[in-house]
This record gives structure tokens, sequence and C-alpha cells, in this order.
């Protein structure tokens, strides 16, 4: 037996039954319209929801399928619909599939078109050199100098002067031939003893500023080794001499926090001290024998993004600077003129290391990988990157004096050493959680490796890796550098120095 709803006409699925007319309904109809009119909608008597009865109906009634799905030539329909729809999507992504290899050919020319024009412009430029040299030297007329005074210098393939890289394969055999007589890295049993009885023996109390207070950077003069010099948060570079206790030299100039400091002391040459700060700017003062004060040398603008290394490179005739703007370059000590400026990386530079034989800069990055760069040609020669680890900034990288041993911070709290031949860590120093690294530094002998951070300094020796010195007086250690026979240190204002008690 079949119902059928007084209202639609159709099965209802839940069938009641009005008490009063006897005409049967779909529930949630009738109860709609009792709520809206409080009648029969058949008789147009007074109807309330108490009035209807439910029908329990078995079998249940089930709604008749579509009429359009109901037919042989209906489905067909159906189908036929589908099929155009997908013919139609194809069509479109054919059509938008043509489009995109047609910008792409458009944009290839382009390029191209670009390249020959450019090829041909140097093909120009070149010709009316040579024809411009040939004519001066017919009058016999020396060739002129740029308006700026900075002569045009001979380039290499790899972008730096030629005789800039005959100076770093001169320094390079020189250097390597020497290292190899000495046998960096032998840890000698009379040096460990010695260095573990090093105490407190002196410090420097109050050098630059109460505010911003604060000292970053560290550099010990070794043709002076009394004097050292520091750089603070309060953008002043200063000279200070330990045997005086007096400040020789504030220098000023820069407009931010003074990141990193270094001598150039180059033998029959005065000295020069170099200096780069966070306002992207790297400043040279020089010696000036008559008055004996330092002066302005040279105010470099190179860099787009902060300065976040700096290095005097072995020859002591050139010095490079890393930024954040993912470029390094070199500039020449004689003119101060930038002889080289590196393609920019796809990540920023945190920090830089010159190998010792100066054929090697090591660049790290926020991002935990280090960069490896041949210094004559600008290519990448290696990238490391500690495997599994959460990303970190590499703030600081020091090459030993073995020529194949690189440290850097693993992690915010661990030392990786690498080994440069593998390309590989070969043990990883852990500091505890609470260490926070904020330099890391070999000896000259590469005997010890110093690393200092929030929780002070610590002196490991090479290859066993025991902790030989804990130094924690002074809390955190922003910089540390090795003297003869001590250790120095920058704590907040002060500088400590470490060593042997007389």
């Amino acid at each position: 037996m079949s119902f059928f709803c007084a209202i639609s006409g159709e099965p209802p699925l839940e069938p009641v039954v009005s008490a009063k007319s006897g005409n049967v309904y779909e529930k949630r109809l009738i109860v709609k319209y009792i709520h809206e009119n409080g009648t029969d909608p058949t008789t147009g008597e007074k109807l309330e929801e108490s009035d209807l009865i439910t029908i329990k109906a078995s079998p249940q009634n089930a709604p008749p399928r579509p009429p359009s799905h109901t037919s042989i030539p209906a489905l067909l329909q159906l189908l036929q619909n589908e099929w155009d729809a997908q013919v139609l999507g194809t069509h479109a992504l054919e059509q938008k599939y043509n489009s995109t290899r047609q910008e792409l050919s458009y944009s290839l020319y382009a390029q191209d078109a670009a390249n020959r024009v450019v090829a041909r412009l140097i093909r120009e430029r070149d010709a009316a050199r040579e024809a411009l040299s040939n004519v001066q030297a017919s009058m016999g007329l020396a060739p002129s100098q740029p308006a700026n005074g900075e002569e045009d210098v001979e380039m290499s393939e790899g972008g730096l002067p030629a005789d800039i890289i005959s100076q770093f394969d001169e320094t390079h055999k020189t250097l390597s031939a020497a290292r190899k007589k000495r046998k960096p890295g032998q840890v000698h049993a009379a040096a460990v003893a010695e260095l573990k009885t090093y105490t407190a023996t002196h410090t420097v109390p109050s050098l630059h500023s109460a505010s911003p207070a604060g000292i970053n950077s560290l550099a010990l003069s070794k043709a002076n080794p009394s004097q050292f010099l520091t750089g603070g948060n309060d953008h002043i570079v200063q000279l200070y001499d330990r045997s005086t206790d007096k400040v020789l030299a504030s220098l000023r100039g820069h407009t931010k926090k003074v990141n990193h400091v270094a001598f150039r002391e180059k033998e029959g040459e005065s000295t020069l001290i170099l200096s780069a700060g966070a306002d992207k700017v790297a400043k040279v003062w020089g010696h000036d024998s008559a008055s004996g004060e330092y002066i302005p040398k040279a105010t470099i603008r190179g860099h787009k993004g902060e300065l976040t290394g700096l290095v005097v490179h072995p020859t002591k005739t050139v010095f490079g600077l890393s930024s954040a703007d993912k470029t390094y370059s070199l500039y020449d000590m004689t003119n101060f003129n930038q002889i080289f400026r590196s393609a920019p990386s796809d990540e920023a530079f945190s920090s830089i290391a010159v190998h010792p034989d100066g054929t090697l800069f090591a660049l790290g990055t926020p991002t935990s990988t280090i960069h490896i760069y041949d210094v004559r040609t600008g290519a990448i020669a290696a990238s490391l990157t500690p495997p599994d680890a959460t990303p970190f900034t590499v703030n600081t990288l020091s090459f030993s004096e073995n020529g194949y041993n690189l440290a850097s911070p693993n992690s915010q709290s661990t030392v990786a050493i690498w080994d440069l031949r593998k390309e590989k860590t070969t043990h990883v120093i852990d500091l505890g959680d609470d260490f926070k690294v904020n330099k890391v530094l070999y000896d000259y002998s590469a005997q010890f490796l110093s690393v200092a951070g929030s929780q002070g300094a610590r002196v490991f020796a090479n290859k066993s890796w025991e902790e030989l010195l804990r130094l924690d007086e002074g809390g955190e250690v922003s910089d540390i550098a090795f003297g003869e026979k001590e250790i120095w240190g920058a704590t907040g204002r002060e500088v400590r120095i470490w060593g042997v008690a007389a």
C-alpha cells in the first residue's frame, strides 16, 4: 500500500495523517505549514501538531529516482554531457600550454638578442680602446687616467688583477713550505701542562661608553704585544696600551656598532687599523709617524648590507669583507680600491675566515651552511652542512694552522671540527644546552682550540679535544684571542687576560 502526500503529491518518507481531515502528509511539510498558518492545507480547519498521527508503513517508502536517470536514452545523454565537458577542459589546457610555450620562446629570443647586443657593445668598446691607445702611441701621449684618480687594473680571467693573483700564489708557496717544516697541530705535554695553570693576571676595565655598553671585537698587535684593539656597541674603535693602561686612540666614524676590528702590520710599512660595522661601512686608519696619531685613510661603502666579517689576507696587501647582502669583496691596501666582488649568493654571509696559506675563504651563512671559496677564482670549492641540523647562524669560523681542519659552530651550543680533505666532521664538542657560541679560534701552533660564549670561554686540546681550561670569571665572552703565552677575552666593557701567575 502506498501513500502520497496531499501537499507534494510524492510518497512521504515520514508519513503522518491528520486526525481531523484524514489526509496523509509528509511530516516536515505539514509541520512547517502548521507553524506558518495553523490550519489544515486541504480543508482549512484549525490544525495543531498534536493532531498529527504518525503512520508506521512497511516497507518504508523511498523517493522515486529522477526521471532523467530512469531510461537508457537519458543515461546516454548524461554520459555525452560528461564527455563534452572533458573534451572542452582538455582543449582549454592545450590552449594554455601553447600560450605558455609561445611566451617562453619570446623570452628566450629576447635574452639571446640582449646577449648579442652586450657582446657587440663589448667588442666595440675594446675596439675603441685599442684605437685610442694606437692614436696616443702614434702621438707620443701617455694613456689618460680616470677623472676620479683611480687607475684601471689589469683583470685576470678569474676576476682578480693578475699581480694580486701572483702575490697570492707566491705567499701560498712560502707559507705552505714554512708550515710543513713547523708541523703544527702536534700537542706538546709541556704546553698543555702550562696552559692548565693559567689564571686571571690582568683586567682592563671601563672600556668604551657605558651606554650602549659592550665590546664586540678584539684584536691583538703582534708588532707591539701590549697594544690591542676593541670595537664596541658605542660605534667607536679603541686602541689601548696595556703596559701604560692608557687609551692611545679613540677612532670615530661609524654610525652603528662596530662588529669587527683588525691590525695590518707589515714590515717596512706603517700600521693600519681596520674596522667593519653594522652601518655597512668599513674604515681604515693609518699611523702617522710625524704626529704619532692614527688618521683616516679610507671609508669603504661597497656593500648594501651589514658587514659581518673582516679578514686581513696573509699577503698583508689585501683585506676581505663579508656582508649580509649575500656577497664578499676584496680590497687593495695600497689604494683601498675594490679589486673583487663575488656574485650574489643564495644566502647572506654571516662570517668569514681566511686559510693560513691564503688560498681559501670560508664563509658562514644563517642557514647552517659553510661555503669554501677559491680566493683566486671566486669559485665555490666546497659547501659544508651539518647533517640533520636545525638551521642556525654560522657566526664564527677558524682555520687550523695544519691547513685541513676548520672549526665552526655545529649548533648554538656545539662546535664541529671539519676535515676539508674529506668534507665531513671528525668531531663535535658539546658545550651544554645553555651555552651559546660567540667565537671559535685556533692558536698559531694549532695545539689548542678556544671557544668563547655566553658562559665564559673554554680551551680544548687538539685531536683529543680534552677540556684543558675553563674561563668563566667575567661571564659572557664576546671575543677571544691568543697572545704570547696568554689568552685575552672581551667580557662586557672589560678585557681580561689569563696567563701563568707571576
